[in-house]
């Protein structure tokens, strides 16, 4: 037996079984992937938030060398919408036609392979909200609802002969106001708000009315967290090639299978008959975590000029027609004992969607389990704006839900004072306060403890402005991270070849987390083989079903297919393996021929009987100036207790992009919108701001060791999603240290540090 085998692959920090060809580009993305003789598209987009299309001048357009074809709501091939995601009641006064109540859209927010990201939001996903189909703008009408809507498609031999054309495209349009501003827009009857994944828009446990009354200490705030937009390294594009009534669609996207069911259904084709291919996604945190416009528009576009298109979005293109996180409006109120025992919570949030589908922010799923309270009342309003329709976002909800709560459990403790870690410690939940079940597994305690003796915590002064290096103000803050841990139903094949390698597939995502390898271990330690002994496949429709990479699922769900597949394939080698032999001699023995198996995984059957959820602990140091009231970022301790560690490397990876997110959300991020047009304003990487790593100081991550059966096969829970969560609440937390004063709207520029 080698050294290989006698070690657990399990929680091996190995390398990337795919990063020799990452880094030596030998990894295509959607774009890059060879087909016959492709012709380059580019969308037009709207120039207004509002209104009609009159009419569209293509003629300098068409006359530009290399140019194939235009494409408009004039001339496009009509294919089949699906209705949007809307509440009961229609817009009409916003010239929606509002079609029932049907619901669309693929959960997405950013997951990964490593240690448990990656997959769909649990019932957030596309049985629950109707596989994935979410595209209402695709030329089948002249009516524009926001700034940057697809209108448009130019098809030519190159990218600078569409780009040229596209600039040459004349739109006359009759435009009406545009629906702006949040404080002045009506909101939505909260009987027709639905949040993500079921349930009511309001909510409640005990008498919260009573509690907040009767209580000796409490605080009660406004927060707001404004637009923010995907910005992945990789934007948005496909490459779409017809054979005959067949379809293939090379795709950047963190849902393969919600891509194919939506443009099939778009095409009138057999879902059999579209196959859609991902390697490789370079990046998507939610906003490639289910179809959109582009995908519809390429094949279209191909099938219009009979050769296989290409269509990559520009990065202003970016910023509306594929989504981005929606602002929030929240107000938090705590209510405690003088002993810091929480006695109320109420927590409201208000946040945009666009004016084609009711998207709602689930802001407020934290608050109903985070802390021992007897009185809990949560409730969200929904108001609609001449914007595009905001999706997933990294931790969507949690990262801004968790701001404007742990924002205020500081503020809380500042009243009581008391240190914010004993507050948080006091309320401790010992089993789900919301539905009463236990918890699958739960490790906050040692995660407080954890961090706070890595961080120094003890150190820590009570007082604010207590702590000083020359020029800088020195504030220390924390925060609670937590974000729910979820297994959909996923497939599999493993197959051992009479030279003992294995092969492993499943129609799952690689998006930069490392799901290749990942898989790859799982399938190793079953099997008893050597990692580099394993290739994992993935990446194709032809491939066994599983969920989109979104939702920190992926580990669970097709990790837990893996396993079982890897598992049955060892019973069957076993069974006819003699003594002395090994698994490769007995398939030879008995003729040479692989062995595979199939295995289908369901959901995991803990759900109705546990609460599952990830848990960790934010400790930040910020320094801020005296003088300019900026403030930094110096460092960042965490402590998670995510279940099992399938790659530490790429775990603690996951969790150093989610801090870093956090940085940006809580320093940089925000999406400007004309108020005069709706146009995005800084949708380019110059002025759209996301850190660098001057922004960046030294970050320490820590797990706390886990393993939850419940959720998945091998113990695993998601690391994608959490890394995020609290962040920002923690720097919000710290610049008050610092500073004395307290910001409630994100990001934290200096005017809000300066006030």
């Amino acid at each position: 037996m080698t050294e290989h085998q006698t070690k657990s692959a399990l929680g091996a920090p190995i390398d990337r079984v795919d990063g020799r060809l990452k880094v030596t580009g030998g990894a295509r993305y959607a774009a890059e992937l060879p087909v016959s003789h492709p012709a380059t598209a580019v969308m037009v987009t709207s120039t207004v938030a509002r209104g009609r299309i009159l009419s569209m001048d293509t003629s300098a357009a068409s006359k530009v060398k290399g140019v194939l074809a235009v494409l408009t709501p004039f001339n496009a091939p009509k294919v089949e919408v699906p209705p949007p995601m809307r509440s009961a009641t229609s817009s009409a006064s916003q010239g929606v036609n509002a079609r029932g109540s049907a619901n669309g859209g693929q959960s997405g927010a950013q997951g990964g392979g490593a240690g448990g990201g990656g997959g769909t939001n649990g019932a957030q996903g596309p049985a629950a909200r109707g596989g994935g189909m979410r595209i209402p703008t695709v030329m089948q009408t002249t009516d524009v609802h926001y700034n940057g809507q697809p209108i448009g498609v130019v098809v030519a031999e190159t990218f600078e002969a569409a780009l040229e054309a596209m600039y040459l495209v004349k739109v006359r349009y009759a435009t009406e106001h545009p629906v702006l501003d949040m404080a002045s827009t009506p909101t939505i009857p909260r009987n027709e708000v639905h949040p993500l994944g079921g349930g009511e828009a309001s909510s409640h446990r005990g008498d919260v009315d009573a509690a907040l009354a009767s209580a000796p200490v409490k605080v009660e705030h406004e927060y707001t967290t404004p637009l923010e937009n995907h910005n992945p390294m990789e934007v948005h594009q496909t490459v779409a090639a017809w054979e005959g009534d067949k379809l293939t669609v090379y795709d950047s996207t963190q849902g393969i299978f919600a891509v194919r069911n939506t443009v099939a259904h778009a095409f009138g084709l057999p879902q059999e008959n579209v196959r859609v291919v991902s390697y490789f996604t370079g990046g998507g945190f939610g906003s490639k975590g289910g179809p959109w416009s582009h995908q519809i528009l390429a094949a279209m576009a191909a099938r219009e000029v009979k050769r296989p298109v290409k269509l990559v979005l520009l990065r202003r293109q970016m910023f509306g027609p594929v989504g981005g996180r929606p602002m929030t409006v929240q107000r938090v109120a705590l209510a405690a004992t003088r002993d810091g025992t929480l006695t109320a919570i109420r927590h409201d949030s208000t946040s945009n969607t666009s004016n084609i589908e009711d998207w709602l922010e689930p802001a407020l799923s934290q608050t109903k389990i985070l802390y021992a309270c007897p009185n809990v009342a949560t409730a969200y309003d929904l108001k609609r704006l001449n914007v595009g329709s905001p999706t997933f976002m990294r931790a969507p909800g949690e990262s801004t839900g968790t701001f404007a709560l742990e924002s205020a459990m500081d503020e809380l403790a500042v009243a009581l004072k008391m240190d914010p870690v004993q507050l948080r410690l006091k309320n401790y939940a010992d089993k789900d306060p919301e539905s009463g079940k236990p918890w699958s597994s739960k490790s906050l305690r040692e995660c407080y403890a954890l961090g706070a003796e890595r961080f120094g915590w003890s150190k820590r002064p009570m007082e604010p402005r207590a702590m000083r290096d020359g020029n800088w103000l020195v504030g220390w803050g924390m925060a609670t991270a937590t974000y729910p841990a979820r297994r959909n139903p996923a497939a599999a094949t493993a197959r051992m070849m009479p030279d003992g390698s294995v092969i492993v597939r499943a129609g799952s995502q690689e998006i930069g987390c490392g799901t290749y390898t990942s898989m790859s271990q799982i399938a190793a330690d079953v099997l008893g083989v050597p990692v580099e002994r394993v290739r994992f496949e993935l990446g194709v429709t032809d491939m066994p079903e599983n969920p989109g990479s979104t939702g920190s699922v992926t580990a669970a769900s097709t990790g837990t297919a893996v396993f079982d597949a890897s598992t049955l394939l060892k019973s069957k080698l076993d069974a006819m393996t003699r003594a002395g032999e090994s698994h490769a001699d007995a398939i030879r023995r008995a003729g040479g021929q692989p062995i595979e198996v199939s295995v289908q995984s369901r959901a995991s059957q803990d759900a109705q009987q546990y609460s599952s959820h990830s848990f960790g602990a934010v400790f930040t140091e910020v320094r801020v100036d005296e003088a300019l009231g900026q403030a930094r970022v110096s460092r960042v301790v965490t402590a998670h207790g995510v279940g099992k560690i399938i790659n530490e490397k790429m775990a603690r990876s996951q969790i150093i992009g989610g801090v870093v997110w956090g940085v940006g959300q809580a320093l940089l991020e925000e999406t400007h919108v004309d108020p005069r047009n709706g146009r995005y304003v800084n949708a380019e990487l110059a002025e759209y701001l996301v850190p660098v790593n001057a922004d960046v100081g030294t970050i320490e991550v820590h797990f706390v060791d886990e393993d939850d059966r419940h959720v998945s096969a091998m113990g695993s829970k998601g690391v994608g999603e959490i890394g995020i969560t609290g962040v920002a609440a923690s720097i919000a937390n710290a610049v008050y240290h610092a500073t004395g004063r307290r910001v409630r709207d994100l990001p934290i520029r200096v005017e809000r540090v300066m006030g």
